[in-house]
């Protein structure tokens, strides 16, 4: 009898740890490649990581340093070469005067048509004091020119990626004085000259930052991104990003983390976000920043599960980058438990898609006992 036992439950255990495996396969599927940018660095932590395609291959930036907002922290590069990451190569630093050093925050890298790699960047004591800065490159990120500040007021791309539309690069921006609000920067000439929106929220209704822009056949913009609200925002535009709708939450869930998102070449729209259902232990609508997802959608509307890129409950993994190749390859880095930078290679063809109903992820719950930094 009792040997029936033991043996009956070795089947349950066995049927168990089966289907977990599935689970897990079902949510790799696609990913061609998954590794870290580098094994060791002269910096401790690493944030806000940032993907770019040139004519060489691809480039990575990030601020790493001893902790974010440290006078010590800097941006850092890494590119692509045979299949392997090179080093991280030193790009930019906080220091201002002599007398004067600051922290590095959120740097933003875009390949612009003229042949130009640019490097936006941020400066300051603090998020609320930091100031925009631009670097370029003539040789797709091996070394850079010297550093540009641009005009009072503006800060380029806060987070993601701009989008070039109708000859004007579109710049995706937000401020955290004052409420969090979004608006956005317009330059005709590649960072030489500029002109910005108003804030499209009153910051109040939604406490919104660091949009992501994503585009239609149409000539309709959308954007979406994080909020304290606990969803993740939309606002759409038809008069290519000039005016914008009002605000409104996104059927998806948001733990007052950064997201980003990417038109594919197929028209759908590809999302990286951390899908963590609220509670009520949320402090400024802050989860935990893990798992990391990717979620696909045809309209931008309804959304698709397609990819759980981590769910360790250890620690963080945040802060998206995504770019569709001229391969037609998507490439993702995010922070890795701010340690490390994570790349992740993935085909969109191959992606197995399950909607998201009443934004629960599909046969999946976020881990519990979740332990986080920020």
């Amino acid at each position: 009898m009792m040997k029936r036992r033991i043996n009956l439950i070795a089947v349950v255990l066995l049927l168990i740890s089966t289907k977990a495996a599935a689970q897990t396969s079902r949510w790799k599927q696609g990913i061609l490649a998954d590794e870290f940018i580098y094994d060791t660095a002269s910096f401790p932590q690493a944030h806000a990581a940032t993907i770019a395609e040139t004519p060489d291959g691809l480039i990575a930036a990030w601020f790493g340093g001893t902790k974010e907002g440290n006078k010590d922290v800097c941006i850092w590069t890494s590119r692509l070469v045979h299949d392997h990451w090179t080093a991280p190569e030193l790009a930019a630093d906080g220091v201002l005067n002599d007398s004067t050093r600051y922290a590095c925050y959120n740097p933003v890298l875009y390949y612009a048509p003229t042949g130009e790699l640019l490097l936006f960047y941020k400066i300051g004591p603090n998020v609320g004091g930091w100031t925009g800065w631009l670097k370029r490159s003539s040789n797709n990120g091996k070394t850079w020119s010297k550093r540009e500040a641009l005009p009072e007021g503006f800060l380029g791309p806060v987070k993601n990626k701009p989008e070039l539309i109708n000859g004007v690069l579109i710049c995706p921006s937000s401020t955290e004085k004052n409420g969090w609000k979004v608006h956005f920067e317009y330059t005709k000439d590649w960072g030489h000259t500029w002109t910005k929106s108003a804030p499209i929220n009153d910051g109040i209704k939604f406490s919104a930052i660091q949009p992501s822009i994503l585009k239609y056949k149409n000539g309709t913009l959308q954007v979406l991104g994080r909020t304290r609200n606990t969803v993740i925002y939309q606002s759409w535009s038809k008069d290519n990003g000039k005016t914008w709708s009002e605000m409104t939450a996104l059927d998806l869930p948001n733990n007052n983390s950064g997201t980003d998102a990417v038109t594919l070449k197929d028209g759908r729209q590809l999302l990286v976000y951390n899908h963590v259902l609220p509670d009520s232990s949320w402090k400024k609508g802050k989860g935990p920043r893990t798992p990391l997802n990717v979620a696909i959608s045809k309209d931008g509307k309804k959304w698709y599960a397609a990819l759980v890129l981590e769910d360790s409950p250890i620690s963080q993994y945040s802060y998206p980058s995504v770019i569709q190749g001229k391969d037609g390859m998507v490439h993702i880095v995010y922070t890795w438990r701010r340690q490390k930078i994570k790349y992740v290679k993935i085909d969109p063809s191959k992606l197995k898609l399950t909607p998201i109903k009443n934004k629960k992820w599909p046969g999946l719950v976020a881990p519990k006992g979740t332990v986080t930094n920020d």
